[in-house]
């Protein structure tokens, strides 16, 4: 090799033999230095310029490789040999760019993921994922990512992989997802954040970093290993960005709810301002991302702290109530587990959360879906998660929901999303819990809930409560019921056995309303033909003889959907437990009865006394002597009529009757006395005794008072035409008043008369000083339905049920509604069947079925129109109308004997015993 810098290692020699100076011996030794050093620095010089020589050609050399590589590249963009020169080439913004775009334009991302290519197709592409979060991560704002971003979203998105390479893309895209993670995702999503800045919210890049968030919660596994590790990356991460403002915890804090809560409220208040402005890719994306963050969080994570958390900021959750009084919220008990406690949260935190479900903010994001109906779904999921982790919110979430749209959001949810659904099809049961059907729950629930808030009649109810009805049955007859209790709705917080609680809970509601105004058809709620009546009958009767030799918490049982299923069958169940319960070994109570003083007699004798013993009735006549007889049962009957008709006597004023003639207690603040309530209170339990014993009442109840007892609700609005149809009639109006409601001049006050003063009564507070406007005026219209309904009647209603209750357990009589209730009561108001009654009935002294005169009787009681024989049923057992079940459960059996010889005299009855005395 020729030397750079000349030979200068080049001796220099003396010819002439000797030297010509003298030099010493330290002069010889600084020589020598001196040549080393030169010579050492020669050397370092000529390896300095073989490595500059080689660094050249490595420079050139990469540079002809390189360009090698983006000619291949540039000749196969989309195919396994573009894919790995891209990833030799590395972070050339241009490259990454181009093949983004091209692998887009032609739906060819997933191309290479199958087959022998597959291992080689995953791991480029997971160089690949983070070449691209790399280069959008130097320049975040820029629109040149937004295809980069498309692709890191499309790999992350489960749904993308399944449509191209079937069920197999699951698992491709969870491993890429798990490698992301673990590979710091999270550090440059913050990094590309933070620098778009609070300044830049609107740029168009921002969602798609939001769905880069979103994707690995959607799609890993919740126990996973990885799962957790994103919010472990993320506490830390999140606390250093502007729009995620997190405290600070370890690496490992828990519970992990808490960070769910953050990011919930993180996402809420960076995302809210702009829903008019978001795209739908935009909304859908962070509507999954709340739905996600909630769907893993406890029951009740949301509610306020506990009063003796001192942990907890001081300030108040509550936003302002409608209650009318503080008393306790009884809720069933499904599970001993206790709750998961979350440490509290920061004031900051707590006010963005309470800010969910108020109706601004529910208002705010179903004005953005109605402009991309594509994001509803999503909408719906989220709705159904928030209300089922914060239950004390239902209520508002539901009434905002209900007034949006003057109710089309429910015809919108039903008629897109919940007509044509698989669910609840004769055809599809067996298929009720399939994963495939996820989707097709949240409408479903929503509007199942929606209709027990508040039932809205439209054309497509009859089919809608068929399709509930179905699932109702199905999950309540399978014999999988550890399923039932275990297993939940895949991608929300709601297992199975709260689907159908909340389930059997609306078609309960809907059918209080065909109850008290029948819509749908003719069986409609009856199953009798599908399924044994029998063993149905002896498995409701078990089970709730087993709940009741258990002190564990219930769920909601058989019994519960018998009304349904059966029918009247219904009431066999009722009688079959009450026939049960009857056998009494408790001694016989004997009480005198003055025949002038019945119900005041009846009432001293018997308020406190046990009635669930046998009772023997003596009368005592006028002049104080007990009347001949031994009371077998038909003596009772007879002072148990006598009684009915005078405590039920409106003059007494304690019942008050509308132009119906059905009774309802009476609202004067005379009936609320003390004692007027012990007579309420005495009757309900005289009623109770005579359900048990099967003797008819001769008396009718209103519907709206029935129905408390039946259905444990407040009265429709619709029931107060019943009671004051004046009144009705003017709230009506009101209702669809078009012009000002102030010119009416109302205001929050009811008008009520006792002993002939006027007076108004406030329905709020300050209610004389609150004008009644179209805003509030729906408000008005519910609390004067429910003052007049209900509150004026509260006390009275109680009592008379607290002596029902004593006598029949209150969850058997709700298995019927008010009418059918009625029947149980009064008897079924039927037409009489003449040979129902000959085929119960029994002959006494010389009479037999064959005599002339019982032939002769037979034809003519046949000869009868209905009104006769209703007159005729009236004088023999002091009803008009027939028992439910037929004459067979008249108790006791009608009877006919002979009454002597004389032809002159008429025929004569014994009500008390059910007899036709007759020559």
């Amino acid at each position: 090799m020729l030397p750079l810098f000349g030979d200068e290692r080049r001796r220099e020699i003396n010819l002439g033999g000797s030297s010509s100076v003298t030099t010493s011996q330290a002069a010889i030794l600084n020589q020598a230095r001196a040549r080393r050093i030169e010579r050492e620095t020669v050397r370092k010089r000529q390896e300095s310029a073989v490595t500059i020589q080689a660094w050249w050609r490595g420079i050139t050399d990469a540079r002809r490789v390189r360009q090698e590589l983006r000619e291949q590249f540039r000749g196969d963009i989309t195919g396994l040999t573009g894919l790995r020169c891209l990833v030799l080439i590395g972070q050339d913004t241009n490259f990454l760019d181009r093949w983004a775009a091209e692998v887009l334009s032609q739906g060819s991302l997933f191309a290479l993921a199958h087959g022998r290519d597959r291992e080689h197709w995953l791991v480029l592409m997971r160089q690949v994922f983070f070449l691209l979060l790399r280069s959008v991560s130097d320049r975040p704002r820029s629109e040149s990512t937004v295809s980069s971003l498309q692709v890191l979203c499309t790999l992350l998105n489960p749904a993308s992989a399944i449509e191209a390479l079937g069920f197999s893309g699951n698992q491709l895209t969870v491993s890429i997802t798990e490698y992301v993670v673990r590979h710091d995702l999270y550090r440059y999503l913050t990094r590309s954040i933070q620098i778009i800045g609070p300044e830049t919210k609107n740029a168009p890049t921002l969602p798609f970093f939001v769905e880069l968030i979103y994707r690995p919660l959607n799609t890993l596994e919740r126990s996973s290993e990885a799962f957790c590790s994103v919010f472990s990356h993320s506490s830390s991460t999140y606390s250093q960005s502007h729009f995620f403002q997190i405290e600070s915890r370890s690496r490992h804090s828990r519970p992990f709810p808490q960070n769910f809560l953050y990011l919930h409220s993180n996402l809420y208040a960076f995302t809210s301002p702009r829903y008019a402005i978001l795209p739908l890719s935009s909304l859908k994306t962070y509507l999954q991302l709340m739905t996600a963050s909630l769907s893993v969080l406890p029951v009740h994570a949301l509610d306020p702290p506990s009063a003796s958390d001192t942990r907890a900021p001081a300030m108040s959750w509550d936003d302002d109530g409608d209650s009318e009084s503080e008393q306790p919220q009884v809720t069933v008990v499904t599970s001993f587990v206790p709750t998961p406690t979350l440490s509290p949260l920061d004031a900051r935190t707590q006010k963005r959360l309470q800010t969910l479900p108020s109706p601004s903010h529910l208002n705010a994001l179903l004005k953005a879906v109605q402009h991309d109906r594509g994001a509803l779904p999503d909408l719906v999921s989220w709705l159904v998660n928030l209300y089922t982790v914060w239950p004390i919110r239902k209520d508002k979430i539901l009434s905002t929901l209900l007034l949006y749209g003057g109710g089309g959001l429910v015809r919108e949810i039903y008629r897109d999303y919940v007509r044509n659904s698989p669910l609840g099809r004769d055809e599809n049961m067996s298929s009720l819990m399939d994963p495939s059907l996820a989707s097709a729950w949240p409408p479903l629930l929503l509007l199942t809930e929606l209709y027990t808030q508040s039932l809205l009649t439209m054309d497509e109810l009859v089919a809608f409560s068929r399709a509930l009805f179905n699932i109702a049955f199905t999950l309540y007859w399978r014999d999988d019921q550890t399923k039932i209790q275990e297993g939940g709705v895949p991608g929300l917080n709601l297992r199975w056995v709260g689907v159908r609680d909340k389930i059997t809970k609306c078609l309960q509601a809907i059918h209080a309303r065909d109850s008290r105004k029948p819509f749908m058809p003719e069986n409609h709620w009856h199953v009798s033909s599908q399924i044994d009546m029998n063993s149905f009958i002896d498995a409701a009767v078990f089970e709730e003889q087993q709940l009741d030799d258990s002190s564990a918490p219930r769920a909601l049982t058989r019994r519960q959907l018998s009304h349904f299923l059966l029918g009247s069958g219904s009431s066999t169940i009722f009688h079959l437990l009450s026939n049960s319960r009857l056998v009494d070994t408790r001694g016989r109570i004997d009480v005198s009865i003055r025949r002038g003083h019945i119900a005041q007699d009846g009432y001293d004798r018997l308020a406190e006394a046990d009635l669930r013993a046998p009772i023997a009735i003596t009368f005592i006549d006028q002049f104080g002597e007990p009347e001949a007889g031994i009371d077998g049962g038909g003596v009772f009957k007879e002072f148990f009529t006598s009684l009915c008709k005078e405590v039920f006597d409106t003059d007494r004023g304690l019942w008050l009757a509308n132009k119906r003639n059905e009774i309802y207690p009476n609202p004067h603040s005379y009936a609320t006395e003390p004692h007027n309530l012990n007579w309420y209170r005495f009757i309900g339990r005289i009623l109770g005794k005579a359900l048990y014993k099967g003797i008819l009442v001769e008396v009718a109840f209103a519907g709206f008072f029935l129905a408390k007892v039946t259905a444990v609700q407040t009265s429709f609005l619709d029931d107060l035409a019943s009671l004051d149809p004046d009144l009705y009639q003017g709230l009506i109006f009101l209702k669809n008043y078009t012009g000002d409601v102030e010119d009416l001049a109302l205001n929050f006050t009811v008008a009520i008369e006792e002993f002939g003063v006027a007076k108004a009564v406030d329905l709020i507070p300050d209610g004389s000083n609150v004008p009644v406007t179209r805003e509030n005026r729906l408000q008005y219209i519910h609390l004067t339905s429910h003052y007049r309904l209900s509150k004026q009647i509260k006390l009275q209603s109680e009592a008379f049920f607290e002596g029902l209750s004593d006598m029949i357990d209150p969850k058997w009589l709700r298995m019927f509604n008010q009418q059918e209730l009625q029947i149980l009561l009064g008897g079924v108001n039927a037409p009489v069947d003449v040979q129902d009654l000959r085929v119960h009935t029994q002959y006494g002294g010389l009479y037999d079925n064959d005599e002339p005169t019982i032939q002769t009787f037979w034809k003519v009681l046949e000869d009868f129109d209905q009104e006769q024989r209703r007159l005729f049923l009236r004088f023999v057992t002091s009803c008009s109308r027939p028992p439910l079940l037929g004459f067979k459960q008249l108790s006791p059996l009608f009877a006919i004997r002979d009454a002597g010889s004389d032809e002159d005299r008429l025929p004569t009855s014994s009500t008390c015993v059910n007899l036709l005395k007759v020559n």
